[in-house]
């Protein structure tokens, strides 16, 4: 049997809003995530460890650092026609507004379905953070002749509520969908204490793809998870993917088993940080049969004088000088001065951290100078005078771009 023509669009348009103030000037995707990634590069790194070269990625809002990261770091050779990953901003094709979900936006680019000739189209999210062999899913799809595949993942039942929930048979065929039930979420059907939740992520027949599209649009639909994937239960032929079942080479005896998180808040994005650390972390980044494909680095290698390093991550070309850093991490470019304490924070590329400064649980974004002696994470009164602080977890932000005087 052929191996099926394959095209991967991605949605990448993400507001994001939920992260102010790391969105202020840049969609969710391009926000920067661990010692040297952006959150985009872990779903694009899946794909291409899956052996998948055909990807469009659709942007939309605040997308110009997107566009350059990609740019920069995943183009591809020009000599195999089928291997690249595109940016492809809103058509507005169906007049001048904006995707109006994520059916519309696959809709306002139907043609690029159309030219590719493609047998499937996988179309997934840009924003989470996981590990995943897509091959393993296609031929799941591939072994029920389905329509569409929904990846879902199990969870507890009572952490359900906050997901759209997927009712399934024995043989794992959806009948029915739950949009964040307040009450009684429905069990998986081999499993009365966990419920199956989808990841946002579709695998379609593309013929299939095409005609549902057009008649969606006629029904002013434009959502796939709301209207696309529930008005075709009646098929028969809609299917969940267990992506618990799924298997990643060299994976850690210690590491979380079905890792997976949707960072779309700042606690998430601040524990899915405390993730990576330890010497057993539940996300390793460090896995040279499946990496996580970084972007690229044009500078020295870090320099240390002196310093205590605890359970951190270091990026490069930075310069510690006699500091203590602890459970933190610390991306490319970082000048950190004498005397500097810092703990359970996380600190974004080309940063300078002058003598004398303490920081505890704080989220210190690209481009900043903190002058000597400052000190956040300590007053919550006094810091919110001078940073954003996130009312769920009440970590401080110091924007992009700011300069913050004793």
């Amino acid at each position: 049997m052929a191996h099926p023509k394959l095209l991967a669009l991605i949605l990448a348009g993400g507001k994001g809003e939920r992260l102010f103030p790391l969105t202020v000037f840049r969609s969710k995707p391009a926000v920067p995530f661990g010692g040297r990634y952006r959150i985009v590069d872990f779903v694009l790194s899946n794909f291409i460890n899956s052996h998948i070269f055909s990807i469009y990625l659709l942007v939309q809002y605040k997308c110009q650092s997107l566009i350059e990261h990609v740019r920069k770091t995943w183009n591809f050779s020009s000599i195999v026609k089928d291997h690249f990953v595109a940016i492809v901003p809103p058509q507005m094709s169906t007049g001048p507004q904006w995707f109006q979900g994520t059916s519309d936006a696959v809709y306002q680019n139907i043609n690029l379905i159309k030219d590719h000739n493609a047998d499937l189209v996988i179309i997934f999210g840009a924003d989470h953070i996981y590990r995943m062999d897509i091959r393993q899913m296609i031929d799941y799809h591939l072994k029920n002749d389905a329509y569409v595949t929904v990846a879902a993942r199990p969870v507890l039942i009572e952490h359900a509520s906050s997901f759209g929930v997927i009712m399934t048979d024995d043989k794992r065929r959806i009948t029915g969908f739950q949009e964040k039930p307040k009450k009684n979420p429905a069990p998986m059907a081999d499993d009365p204490t966990r419920a199956f939740v989808s990841m946002g992520n579709y695998i379609f027949r593309s013929d299939v793809l095409i005609d549902i599209l057009v008649k969606a649009v006629q029904k002013k639909e434009h959502d796939f998870g709301a209207n696309i994937i529930p008005g075709m239960l009646d098929t028969g032929r809609v299917f969940a993917y267990d992506f618990a079942t799924n298997v990643i080479p060299a994976t850690k005896p210690y590491e979380e088993k079905g890792y997976w998180r949707d960072v779309g808040t700042i606690a998430a994005y601040y524990n899915a940080h405390m993730d990576l650390l330890s010497e057993t972390p539940l996300f390793d980044s460090h896995n040279a049969q499946w990496p996580i494909l970084p972007s690229g680095y044009e500078g020295p290698s870090t320099m240390i004088h002196e310093s205590r390093i605890t359970n951190s991550l270091i990026g490069e070309g930075s310069v510690i000088k006699n500091a203590e850093i602890r459970n933190s991490i610390i991306r490319s470019g970082v000048t950190i001065g004498e005397g500097v304490s810092i703990e359970e924070s996380i600190i974004m590329d080309r940063v300078t951290i002058k003598n004398g400064c303490r920081l505890r649980r704080v989220i210190v974004d690209k481009l900043n100078v903190l002058k000597d002696g400052e000190q956040i994470g300590f007053d919550p009164g006094r810091d919110r005078f001078r940073c954003h602080i996130d009312p769920a977890s009440a970590i401080a932000i110091i924007p992009k771009g700011g300069m913050i005087a004793p």
